[in-house]
This record gives C-alpha cells, structure tokens and sequence, in this order.
C-alpha cells in the first residue's frame, strides 16, 4: 500500500497534478487513471492507466477529479480501496458526504472539497469538509494536496459548503462578467470595443494582484483610489447606492447558493 491515485486528469486534476509535483511530490509515489489517452500526462517516472480497474495496490489517498456526472461510474471499483482504508479527497461539485458514503460505505473516509478555476494557475482558493473518519494526520495530508494549487480553509458544517460554492466557487464568472460590462460601457462612451476590452481586463487583472499582494483590506485600497470629489468618487456613488452593486450581488449569490443546495440533493 502507499501513494496516490489521481482520478481524472482533466484541467483541474491536470493543475493539481503539476502543482504536486512542483512541490516535490515524487511522480513514481502517483498513479493517473484517465480514460481519454490525450489526457494522459506523459511524465518521467508517472504511470498512467486507462482506469482504476488496473491498479491493484491500495493508495494513501484517492483523489476524485471527474465530472460529477461521471462520479457514478467510478466508484464501483473504488470502494474496494475505501474498505481497506483509503482516504478520498474529492473536488467534485455537488457530490456530498451522504452520496460518498452511499457509493464507497458507511465508514469511508472522505474529504469533499470546492476548488475553483483558479486553481489552473495555482492561484485558486478551495474550502474543504471532512467526515468523521478522518484523522487529523490525513486531514493535513489533504490540505498540502489542495493547497499545491492555492489557498485552502476548512469548514466542519458541510452545508457551509453551498454559499462557498456560490461565493468562490462560481465566483470567477461574476468577475470575467464585470470585464465584460466594463468594456462594453467603456465601448458606449466612443473607445473602441477592442481598447475597452483591453483596458478593462488589465485593470481587472493587476487590481487583482494589487489585492494579492497588498495587506490592506478590499476597502482600504478602495478608499486609497478614491479621490474626494473626484471620478472615482462619482461612479461610486452609482456602485455604492442603495440600488446599486450590493443587492445585486446578494440576489445573485443567493440564488446560486440555493441551486448548490438543489442539485447536491
């Protein structure tokens, strides 16, 4: 027994998989299941199978990273690898504790977690839960397989789990949707659609690593490009107004947290 098992070498377990061995994760410690040959990482020392079915030896640490429309499928095999006590580490959208335990038994041990795309660039943020069965040793060994791909926090109340999603986890669309709107009011005021585009997704993009980088709060760096009386000052009071930003994004995450709750069942 010893190692992992990656499961699904899509975008997300591709990233993961880079990030570990980035890390100084030693390939020939992993073993890729990935049904699509083009997927298959063709790493030094790495041995990659078309499915679980041809791994024998039971792994440390099973990481689910397959569409949750393909959770069904897999995890028939799998269960044989949970009943010898392998910890499950999923980033499946939607798939809770309950349907884990269903699918590999009572007494799985599982960590279910909601990365976010991010996560391709090493700069994503994941929140994960785990079940009771999971020891703090391999909790932690879960957060240093998450955090190769950015930050992570841990919730104990996995219905927590549902405004993550609607928060960070669908949270990278509300922000490609705020470039899109700056550049189509920019291209409304006489720029060119293309300059529009182009300054709205640089701005968005470094104001973001400003933030990253910076220690201050959101609200700070927002005070600290506000001139009183100034533009910045003028279009805020448009964003900031009882109509404005906030209630729109209180419906939005609202309604986003409620389908996570809908579709997790």
């Amino acid at each position: 027994m010893g190692g992992l098992l990656l499961v699904g070498c899509g975008k997300m377990g591709g990233a993961m998989l880079d990030g570990w061995l980035a890390r100084g994760l030693a390939a020939t410690d992993i073993v890729v299941a990935e049904p699509v040959e083009a997927l298959r990482p063709g790493k030094p020392g790495l041995r990659t199978v078309s499915s679980s079915a041809e791994v024998s030896q039971r792994p440390d640490i099973v990481v689910l990273a397959v569409k949750p429309q393909s959770m069904d499928e897999v995890l028939p095999d799998l269960r044989r690898f949970a009943d010898q006590g392998a910890v499950f580490l999923s980033i499946a959208a939607g798939k809770t504790l309950t349907y884990f335990a269903g699918h590999l038994g009572a007494g799985a041990k599982m960590v279910r977690s909601m990365p976010n795309t991010p996560a391709a660039v090493r700069q994503g943020i994941t929140v994960a839960t785990a079940s009771p069965g999971v020891s703090a040793a391999e909790r932690q060994r879960c957060h240093d397989l998450l955090e190769a791909v950015g930050q992570v926090l841990w919730v104990e109340d996995e219905a927590l789990l549902d405004p993550v999603t609607a928060l960070s986890g669908s949270g990278p669309a509300y922000v490609f949707l705020l470039v899109e709107a700056m550049a189509a009011a920019g291209a409304k005021l006489g720029l060119a659609p293309d300059m529009a585009m182009q300054l709205a997704r640089a701005t968005v993009a470094g104001s973001g690593e400003l933030l990253r980088q910076s220690s201050e709060p959101a609200g700070q760096l927002r005070v600290n490009v506000t001139s009183p009386g100034g533009t910045t000052a003028e279009a805020l009071k448009v964003l900031m107004a009882s109509d404005g930003i906030q209630p729109v994004f209180d419906r939005a995450l609202a309604a986003a947290s409620r389908r996570s709750k809908e579709l997790a069942g």
